[in-house]
């Protein structure tokens, strides 16, 4: 299915029903509802009973565990897949857009090739008007001149003069240089063409656009131009993503997904959570209430149905078999991740002096001055995609080996590495494998630590490769807390982690009493953990002990400075820039001069015709009929007085 396929089918005219949780009535028009919707494989039953409605302009998260069903149901409502049971139904010519978690996005043609694709009728226009043009330079007709100036409109009102720099800006937030855009797409990397369909399904500008992870293969700055982006969004979008600061600043209202239901929710992450906590203390309290009242109920029917009171006692059973039974909340199984006590390491921990990451001699990544990372810290990595994060990681343990200069460990020092895309995991070998090669121990007591992170059963007999990237990362966490280390090394641990998982990682991460070096994009856990943040920007790694808060008023002042001198063009640009609305300026200068023409040859005609009229009108003595026709007339010789001037000045 080729990026940004529409689907098109029928208005649907019924209210959705049946909503569970939280239902809203909303008063503006849906673009989509469903009714009723499961979904099963085979035995395995995903979800039932789910109706919702996706108004205009709406901005929902899809929220819930890794495995609860969000993708199953994006899959469902983009028409990727059938329903078991009930129905979706989309308004008549919806465009819908779709960003799978894996894509394969193919295209025989370079990164801007395959934008411009978005914007073939502009280009068709382009080249209406480069033949108008030419034409013109034959013949100064009239006709041409009318014809090249409505299409010049046409093209400026549908964005032709503004289409290129619409693919540049978003390229560019999300990511791509200008050295990218003449890349193959079938050389970029996966995530790069991830990056590359996202950037087209927003060009495409659908009505609804379902997104699952966008934010995966981002860097802090293109999360936060995303959010930017989409909160300008005028359509609806549905969006799966387990980064909570994006979350919080794109959507308001929540799905819910979990134990095959969904809740709904206004607001955004943070109201959703707060929300969530006291449905669920609510629930708690009727249930126990209720639990109270069955308890009682069924002494009494025990200790009556056979004396006195039997009949009383039956008809109390009659109404405990009538009541509706009010079910204990339900939690998913929570990892239960305990990094323990450390060894105490130096106070140094780690030194760069005059160093230069990279691994060629002529194209070094970034120069790092002096830094020293200190027992206790918690040091935030940033930086764009490609910059050399993963690389400073990789010097300080020793597989790179630096350009220049020199890297300190400290003493007794034992770091634990959480690579990013696990790739420390072995994919040919068993969960339970992996951990027994991690750390000798019985197999029962392996399977009870997998058993903390959700690995029970068969599970820990999968194979690496077999695993879904949340799983990954449960694995990779695993072997994290089997290796002792008082410095933890993490390059992005919660990508892919839902957001339980998430946050029960940061509480472990902020009990930990050793150090932290993290390279991630999630700024709600630099908020939460950073004491200080390294960034590397133009070739160069800084420092801000003041952490996350200095960071960004610094990032703000260099974007400032940039967009300075972004406005310095060439002599060439400008003259190109000119010879282009001069273009449109005579485009604009032969339409209003044919109007002019126009409306001043029937003005012309006009006087004539109230001349005749006053002849008549005299001859017959009509006095008020003179009255009349004379001011007409004065009117419109004063109007035609007026158009003349205009065209004179044009003609000058």
């Amino acid at each position: 299915m080729r990026p940004g396929w529409h689907v098109k089918s029928s208005w649907y005219n019924e209210q959705p029903k049946g909503f569970i949780g939280f239902s809203v009535a909303y008063h503006i028009m849906s673009v989509l509802t469903a009714s009723n919707l499961a979904k099963s494989y085979g035995p395995h039953d995903i979800f039932e009973g789910i109706s919702l409605e996706i108004p205009q302009g709406a901005k929902i998260a899809l929220v819930g565990p890794n495995g609860s069903g969000k993708t199953t149901l994006l899959r469902l409502l983009v028409g990727l897949e059938r329903p078991t049971a009930g129905a979706v139904h989309r308004a008549k010519g919806l465009r819908v857009a779709y960003l799978s978690q894996h894509v394969d996005f193919q295209s025989d043609g370079t990164l801007w090739e395959t934008m411009l694709e978005v914007f073939a009728d502009l280009q068709a226009q382009a080249a209406e008007l480069r033949r108008l043009e030419a034409e013109m330079a034959d013949s100064a007709a009239d006709e041409v001149l009318q014809r090249y100036g409505e299409a010049m409109e046409a093209f400026e009102l549908a964005g032709g003069y503004t289409y290129e720099q619409s693919i540049k800006l978003v390229l560019a937030g999300l990511g791509f240089g200008e050295d990218d855009f003449q890349c193959p797409v079938a050389q970029l990397s996966g995530g790069q063409k991830t990056r590359a369909r996202l950037a087209r399904l927003l060009l495409e500008e659908p009505d609804l656009l379902l997104l699952d992870e966008p934010t995966n293969h981002l860097d802090l700055a293109g999360v936060e131009w995303l959010e930017g982006y989409l909160k300008a969004w005028k359509g609806a979008v549905v969006v799966v993503a387990h980064d909570r600061a994006f979350l919080d600043a794109v959507v308001d209202r929540v799905w819910e997904m979990a134990w095959g239901k969904l809740a709904l929710y206004r607001g955004n992450y943070s109201a959703y959570a707060v929300q969530r906590a006291e449905r669920l203390a609510r629930q708690q309290a009727e249930h126990e209430r209720q639990q109270q009242f069955i308890d009682r109920t069924e002494d009494f029917i025990r200790r009556h149905m056979a004396g006195q009171l039997t009949r009383q006692a039956q008809g109390r059973q009659k109404r405990l078999e009538r009541l509706e039974r009010i079910e204990r909340p339900r939690e998913y199984r929570p990892l239960n991740l305990d990094l323990g006590k450390t060894l105490r390491s130096g106070d140094l921990v780690a030194g760069f002096y005059d160093l230069v990451v990279g691994y060629e001699p002529e194209a070094p990544l970034f120069t790092v001055d002096e830094f020293e990372l200190r027992r206790g810290q918690c040091v935030a990595l940033l930086g764009p995609n490609g910059s050399g994060k993963t690389t400073l990681l990789r010097t300080l343990l020793g597989e790179v080996a630096p350009l220049a200069g020199r890297v300190r460990v400290g003493a007794s020092v034992q770091v634990g590495y959480f690579a990013q895309g696990y790739a420390g995991l072995d994919p040919q070998k068993t969960v339970l494998d992996t951990i027994l090669d991690t750390h000798e121990m019985p197999v029962s007591e392996a399977r009870n630590l997998l058993g903390c992170y959700r690995f029970s059963g068969d599970d820990v007999f999968k194979r690496i490769g077999d695993l879904s990237g949340g799983e990954q990362a449960r694995v990779a966490l695993a072997v994290l807390t089997l290796q002792g280390a008082n410095v933890l090394i993490l390059d992005e641990p919660t990508n892919h982690l839902d957001i339980p998982s998430q946050e029960v990682l940061q509480e472990a991460l902020s009990e930990f009493d050793g150090t932290l070096l993290i390279v991630t994009h999630d700024r709600y856990l630099i908020r939460k953990l950073a004491t200080r943040v390294w960034a590397i920007e133009d070739g160069q790694l800084w420092a801000f002990k003041e952490g996350y808060e200095a960071y960004q008023v610094w990032r703000e002042q260099q974007r400032r400075e940039k967009r300075v001198e972004r406005q310095e063009v060439s002599p060439q640009q400008l003259e190109w820039e000119a010879y282009k609305v001069a273009q449109r300026e005579e485009a604009r200068r032969a339409r209003r001069q044919a109007e002019l023409e126009e409306a001043i040859h029937a003005l012309e005609a006009r006087l004539v015709q109230l001349e005749s009229q006053l002849a008549a009108a005299s001859e017959q003595q009509q006095v008020e009929r003179v009255s009349q026709l004379g001011t007409e007339h004065a009117r419109v010789q004063a109007e035609l007085d007026e158009r003349l001037a205009a065209w004179e000045e044009m003609v000058r």
